[in-house]
């Protein structure tokens, strides 16, 4: 028998950490890097009849994520010292499972302050799949060791 597919059933308390970031933010939103495999390659010959050939690419891309937070002022200053600094990123779900990756900020954006609004920011995130001595490393998923739920 299968195992059965545990879904997450609500996002809230999902959380980021970089390495050297220090606590500048507090999540508001958080959307990891996914997967995709790219745009299919076109096999099309002029024996084909009827279809277009296409094949899966062999390599994963992983689109970048996007972070919304309320964050300190400090913040400049931290997001400063990590944009482009490739380092180990990881993501909290809220069942306690993560997914830990190598990374970077790729912007740090401030939103329009307003009077009467929460000031907030988006930053990017940018996955590499490269460690510190330039080797791609896989990103690792480890469960979460009780329910969660």
């Amino acid at each position: 028998m299968a195992d059965l597919v545990k879904a997450m059933r609500d996002g809230y308390r999902t959380t980021i950490d970089f390495t050297g970031a220090g606590t500048v933010f507090e999540e508001i939103s958080v959307q990891p890097p996914g997967l995709d495999i790219g745009t299919p390659i076109d096999t099309t010959t002029m024996r084909r009849t009827k279809y277009r050939g296409k094949a899966p690419r062999k390599l994963l891309d992983a689109p970048d994520g996007d972070l919304t937070v309320a964050y300190d002022p400090t913040a400049y200053t931290t997001f400063a010292t990590l944009l482009g600094n490739n380092q180990l990123i990881t993501v909290t779900f809220p069942d306690g499972g993560t997914r830990a990756f190598w990374g970077y900020a790729g912007s740090f954006i401030p939103d329009a302050l307003e009077e009467g609004k929460r000031p907030t920011a988006k930053i990017k995130i940018v996955e590499t799949d490269t460690n510190a001595s330039g080797v791609e490393t896989d990103p690792v998923e480890t469960p979460a060791t009780g329910t969660g739920w």
